[in-house]
Parts: C-alpha cells; sequence; structure tokens
C-alpha cells in the first residue's frame, strides 16, 4: 500500500494522456469507415479503443472485407497515422509542466502504449516532449496488450522502482482496472463534459483529473493542486 501517496516512478500511456492525438484515431476510423461504406456501431467505437493497430485491421479486412488482404489495411492505417504523429501530434494542455514537476522530483518516467512504436518515437518527438522518458515501450515490443499487467510490469522493472510508488497514468479504463489490479497506484485522466464516464475513471483511479497540471509533487509526495 502507498501510503502518502508517494511517487518515484511513473508510466504513462501516449494517446489521450499525454498527446492530443484522438484525433487522429477518430479521424482513421472515419477513413477506414468511408473504404468500405460502412457506419461503426458505439460499441465497435469501444471496442476500437482497446485494439492494437493490427487488430483494427484485422477486424475492418475480416468483418468488412476492407482491401484484398490484411497487408494492404496496416498499410493503409500505417501510411496515416504516420502522417499525423510526424507532423500534428501536440502535448495535451497542463502535460508539459507536469512532466517539469515530475523531473525537479527527480520522479522516474516512461510510457506504455498500444500504438506502436515508431508512431510513439515521431510522436513524443514531434510534441517535444521525448527527452523526458527513459524508456518508451509498446505492447508489440513484448507482444502483449495494456489488459493484460505483464507491459507494466515490464516497464516498472525497466524503472528500477518499488510497485507501490510506481504511478500508472491513463486515460482507458481498462488499463487503469489493470493497473489496479497489478497494484499499481493510479492516475486517471478524463473530461468532465462526460459525467459517466469520469464517474466510472474516478472508481478506477486514486486520483482522477482533466489535465495533469492538476497534480503536484512535495517531498515525494502527489497531491492534488486547489483548482
Amino acid at each position: 500500500m502507498n501510503k502518502g501517496n508517494r511517487i518515484t516512478g511513473a508510466i504513462f500511456d501516449c494517446d489521450g494522456t499525454l498527446l492530443d492525438s484522438l484525433n487522429a484515431w477518430q479521424g482513421l476510423e472515419g477513413e477506414l469507415s468511408q473504404a468500405v461504406r460502412v457506419k461503426v456501431t458505439p460499441e465497435e467505437r469501444a471496442q476500437f479503443a482497446t485494439f492494437t493497430i493490427p487488430e483494427v485491421a484485422r477486424y475492418f479486412h475480416e468483418h468488412f472485407g476492407l482491401f484484398s488482404n490484411l497487408d494492404a489495411v496496416i498499410r493503409f492505417i500505417d501510411d496515416y497515422m504516420m502522417e499525423y504523429y510526424s507532423h500534428q501530434a501536440q502535448a495535451l494542455p497542463g502535460v508539459v509542466s507536469f512532466l517539469e514537476t515530475c523531473a525537479s522530483a527527480d520522479v522516474r518516467m516512461c510510457v506504455v502504449s498500444s500504438s506502436a512504436q515508431r508512431y510513439l518515437q515521431a510522436g513524443l518527438k514531434s510534441a517535444g516532449i521525448a527527452d523526458y522518458f527513459s524508456h518508451i515501450f509498446s505492447v508489440e515490443d513484448i507482444d502483449s496488450t495494456k489488459r493484460e499487467p505483464t507491459i507494466f510490469e515490464h516497464a516498472q522493472t525497466a524503472l528500477g522502482t518499488e510497485r507501490t510508488t510506481t504511478w500508472g497514468i491513463d486515460d482507458s479504463l481498462y488499463a487503469l482496472e489493470t493497473l489496479g489490479l497489478a497494484e499499481f497506484p493510479t492516475i486517471g485522466i478524463g473530461e468532465s463534459g462526460s459525467e459517466k464516464a469520469f464517474a466510472e475513471i474516478r472508481k478506477a483511479s486514486i486520483f482522477a483529473v482533466n489535465r495533469l497540471d492538476e497534480l503536484s509533487i512535495h517531498e515525494g509526495r502527489l497531491f492534488l493542486v486547489a483548482q
């Protein structure tokens, strides 16, 4: 148990946590849907949020017959996403301030994401924040998913920090639940405009915030900044 919200390490998600890149995923969904002339259901959209790129590609190929083979779908997605991450990805408001706070407190930081390693490298570099992180992990690196604790445990080992003081920071409910079950303390990122979704994020997190600069660190302990 983490008494007093001590922090020595931080495992950050990328899309929607560090980078304002969720529009890219929404745009990609639109491109794929238009290519096969189908309308994605809300249930499918929620499912895609937990998928890796190959899983999304396989879904559109097998369910909707997109392109003649799976590799063609993956290439289409890859070209679209690399263009976005390389030239348009930006840090979300409040991110740089919190990264500076962590760096000043000697918090060891890494990234764990379902996105491909090449997207992460391009996006974090484009946003100017890559140098804050000692490690950048994609689930593809160890053939895992964020539905399992393996990738987070791998990241913690790389950081060399204790489980109880290594915080998982994510905007995805399923990832926060995985982190919690593995006994990592958690920070959930949500949108206050989506009351039901934010309520679920709160349940799965020790801290739930709209922006990371709502948090600060004093004498090695996390706390909410008075709003």
